[in-house]
């Protein structure tokens, strides 16, 4: 009678912890640390776009023609679920005011999001496919997907039977994107461009 291989242990939050901030991109997904793609220098240009484009409508209190009500944040470790143990470290993350009255706080937040974009690089499907899992079981309620290398938005609403499709659009094309639709949106202007026009 042959002896089973032992199940492979499973990696903790306390593991995950061990890595030395300074060293730290990674995430905890299902019990595997996972070290997340080096960004390019298109993935950070949206990254910085993405955040600059929402946080004057959007990233502060109502008022001035602003429609306001969201807490942003990039790069942040963010504990999604206990069990099965997953951490994530979305590129850019929203919170609304009327559900979290501060920002987001501490090592690893512990707040779900209301809002997740994921930037693509190299780990194309890692973001298409894996982690639009995740952020669907943990009920994010809205995925963004943005595509350097085409310049292109794909928004995604949160259904129980998976994430659905509500917008797909590219440079040159102004859009309401849930859940930021109070206001227009140039699709360029998420990928850096000064002035949206076209391609």
């Amino acid at each position: 009678m042959s002896k089973s291989a032992p199940e492979p242990r499973l990696a903790t939050i306390e593991d995950f912890l061990a890595i030395p901030d300074e060293d730290r991109f990674h995430e905890l997904i299902d019990g595997e640390i996972i070290e997340k793609a080096e960004p390019s220098g298109e993935h950070g240009e949206t990254q910085g776009a993405v955040v600059t484009a929402l946080r004057w409508p959007f990233g502060r209190g109502s008022g001035g023609g602003r429609p306001g009500g969201w807490w942003f944040a990039t790069e942040v470790e963010i504990v999604i679920r206990e069990a099965p143990r997953r951490i994530v470290r979305p590129d850019v993350a929203g919170w609304r005011r009327d559900r979290h009255p501060g920002p987001p706080r501490g090592r690893l937040v512990r707040q779900r999001p209301d809002w997740v974009a994921e930037i693509l690089s190299t780990a194309r499907t890692r973001d298409q496919v894996d982690k639009k899992h995740v952020y669907h079981q943990a009920h994010v309620d809205h995925y963004w997907i943005l595509d350097p290398e085409a310049a292109a938005l794909f928004v995604y609403r949160w259904h129980p039977d998976g994430y659905l499709e509500v917008l797909a659009a590219k440079r040159g094309d102004a859009v309401r994107a849930e859940p930021f639709d109070a206001i227009e949106l140039r699709v360029g202007a998420l990928f850096g461009d000064d002035e949206d026009d076209g391609d």
